[in-house]
Order: structure tokens, then sequence, then C-alpha cells
């Protein structure tokens, strides 16, 4: 008898565990509902990879054909992703990967087919490019892309290219 009190008192103790959130009583506890979206930055890296640090690679040669790639641009894009890896590194991802697949940047996105279906991973990814070989910095090309001016470039032209 004693036994199956005890069970029951540790089952109910554990449900009720997980019906806490994690934040509960901390001051600096934020609810989704008052969030401010503005403020609401995907995942990514502040600062470059390590010294050392080896990234997974991105899809590249042969990985880059079939289903997932029918387009000329998504083979492109994964091309230019290749160059600039640490670069992706450091940027958020807008179609909110980070949430629905784990992903921890944009760079995440390329490591598979993500980046191959994703309109916005592949924008985000060719606009990080483009912005590279013109000077930007990361920070710079990060704060372009919470302004949404990755919505400027257009993904079939770059298969023409």
């Amino acid at each position: 008898m004693k036994r199956t009190i005890l069970s029951l008192l540790v089952a109910l103790l554990i449900v009720a565990s997980y019906a806490v959130p994690a934040s509960f009583g901390s001051a600096s506890a934020v609810h989704a509902q008052f969030s401010d979206p503005q403020q609401d930055i995907p995942a990514y890296h502040p600062e470059a990879p390590e010294k050392g640090q080896v990234l997974p690679p991105i899809l590249s040669g042969n990985q880059l054909t079939g289903q997932f790639f029918r387009e000329k641009w998504q083979v492109e894009v994964y091309k230019e992703a290749a160059q600039i890896p640490g670069v992706l590194y450091q940027l958020p991802c807008y179609c909110r990967c980070d949430r629905a697949l784990g992903h921890t940047s944009l760079h995440s996105c390329f490591e598979g087919t993500h980046g191959a279906i994703c309109a916005t991973c592949a924008a985000e990814g060719a606009y990080a490019y483009k912005m590279t070989k013109l000077g930007r910095t990361p920070q710079q090309i990060r704060e372009g892309i919470e302004r949404k001016e990755y919505e400027s470039i257009d993904l079939d032209a770059l298969g023409r290219s």
C-alpha cells in the first residue's frame, strides 16, 4: 500500500513538473504572447567560428543533383554558400527553421537539402554571398537580413547567370 501511494506521488510530481514552465518565477521570463516581434530574431552565432573549428560541410558536387536540385538556382545558391560558410554561420534564417528543424544558423540550411526547397533560405544565402562580395561584414549582412533586404533577390535570375 505504501509503495503504491509513493509511486502515485512520484508520478504526480513528474506530471506536475512538465506543467510548470522552466522560466516560472524568473524575473526575465518572456512569454510569446508578450514578446516584441521586432526583437524575435531566429538562431545564429554572433561571432565567427573559433579558429580550428570545423563546420559541417555544405552540400556540394554530386550531392547537388536529384529531385531537390532541378532548378539551376538551387545548385548555384549552394555553390555560393560553399564559398562563405563562416558568414552563413553568423546569420539567422527567417523561415524559422531554428524552431521547426533545430537549425542553429543559416549555415545549417545548406548542410542538407533544406536550402534548396526553401525560397527564404535560398534568397538569404544568395543575399549573403552578394553582400560578402561587396565587402559587407557578417553583422552588416545580418542587419540587412533583419530588414528583409534578401527579398530583393531574384532566384530565377541567379539560375540564368
